[in-house]
């Protein structure tokens, strides 16, 4: 792929030729449009402690395994914010050498929770840094590009693995879901 679309935006999106996988397919041009999505979407910066306070914050309402904490952080966030692995795991650490959490390790998985002096810690309660990253400047538009990507993907499967049929359907709810966001601007 070069990134570019076809002369009418994305191709055919009928071309079912190679079961729908040549060039000027339906997968093709999500795949394009996936593409130009993944570039466009800006990535929020947390301050530095974050992930230290977040991590508190949650583990304050209950203990969690780190999968759990990265998975609450960006829905609690509106997905504006993930924090990656390599953030939260070593931030736990940190906490747990600090003695203000502990883990427990059940079944290979470690669950985290608060010591009483991580209680302590937690006790002044200021704003969560997941509800700071949703009010962060330009926060809300990482929302629609991202709903957008994930849109594009499961088209894209569709093309891929999908039946004719199936290729079929999916062309018709994506036509029905462009004229949706287009009666939302009409609708202003």
């Amino acid at each position: 792929m070069n990134g570019s679309f076809s002369s009418n935006g994305f191709g055919n999106p009928f071309d079912l030729g190679s079961g729908g996988r040549g060039p000027g397919s339906l997968w093709e041009a999500m795949d394009q449009l996936r593409s130009a999505f993944e570039q466009r979407i800006p990535t929020p910066r947390m301050g530095r402690g974050d992930v230290r306070t977040a991590v508190l914050a949650l583990l304050a309402e209950q203990p969690m395994h780190g999968y759990q904490i990265i998975n609450e952080i960006s829905e609690r966030s509106g997905g504006t914010w993930k924090p990656s692995a390599g953030s939260v795991y070593p931030t736990l650490q940190l906490l747990a050498d600090e003695g203000l959490i502990e883990a427990v390790e059940d079944n290979g998985r470690k669950t985290y929770s608060l010591t009483e002096a991580g209680r302590e810690a937690t006790a002044e309660d200021k704003q969560a840094p997941w509800e700071a990253s949703a009010s962060r400047p330009g926060a809300h538009l990482t929302a629609l590009p991202k709903a957008g990507m994930e849109l594009a993907a499961a088209a894209a499967q569709v093309g891929r693995t999908g039946s004719p049929e199936q290729v079929q359907q999916a062309v018709a709810v994506l036509e029905d879901a462009r004229r949706k966001l287009y009666a939302i601007l009409a609708a202003d």
